[in-house]
């Protein structure tokens, strides 16, 4: 290998472009931005949204439609599927096997839901946060038990603050 034919890496970052460094590096002077006009300048150009003087598209949607709840609990999803699996018959499930498994990240810090996504064919003892009805029916046919961690919400319980 000869000193012109070293390369770097596919993965490394491309130099950046130094503009505005004299006529002989090819990016001098006007630095390619042309000559003149609201692009050329320090701090020009458009916004965003502008799509040249026509109205404006942000101004065309509806505003601020739905939202997004405070009190939304995000899970970290675990397949009925992936348990049977990674775990021998007879085995307790928890955070810490999902996590020596790698069905779950030790940094992962929402709770853990099981979804019935697969087929079960051994007796597990499992404890989650949560487990959908149809992951809880199945771990319960091939003879498991499933026990949630997370408590729920009573339906129709007033919210905290409210009397009945």
């Amino acid at each position: 290998m000869k000193y012109h034919e070293l390369r770097p890496k596919k993965e490394a970052r491309p130099q950046r472009r130094r503009l505005g460094r004299g006529m002989g590096s090819g990016r001098g002077k006007t630095a390619g931005r042309g000559t003149k006009g609201q692009l050329a300048r320090s701090g020009g150009g458009k916004p965003a949204p502008f799509i040249g003087g026509a109205f404006p598209l942000t101004r065309t949607m509806p505003h601020k439609k739905g939202f997004r709840s405070p009190f939304r609990v995000e899970f970290a999803l675990v397949k009925v599927g992936a348990l049977d699996e990674r775990f021998p018959d007879g085995a307790t499930v928890t955070r810490e096997t999902l996590q020596a498994a790698g069905l779950v990240t030790e940094r992962e810090k929402r709770p853990v839901k099981l979804l019935s996504d697969g087929e079960a064919t051994k007796r597990l003892e499992v404890r989650v946060d949560r487990a959908s009805a149809q992951a809880r029916s199945k771990i319960e046919a091939a003879g498991g038990t499933v026990e949630e961690t997370l408590p729920r919400k009573k339906a129709g319980a007033p919210a905290s603050g409210e009397e009945a």
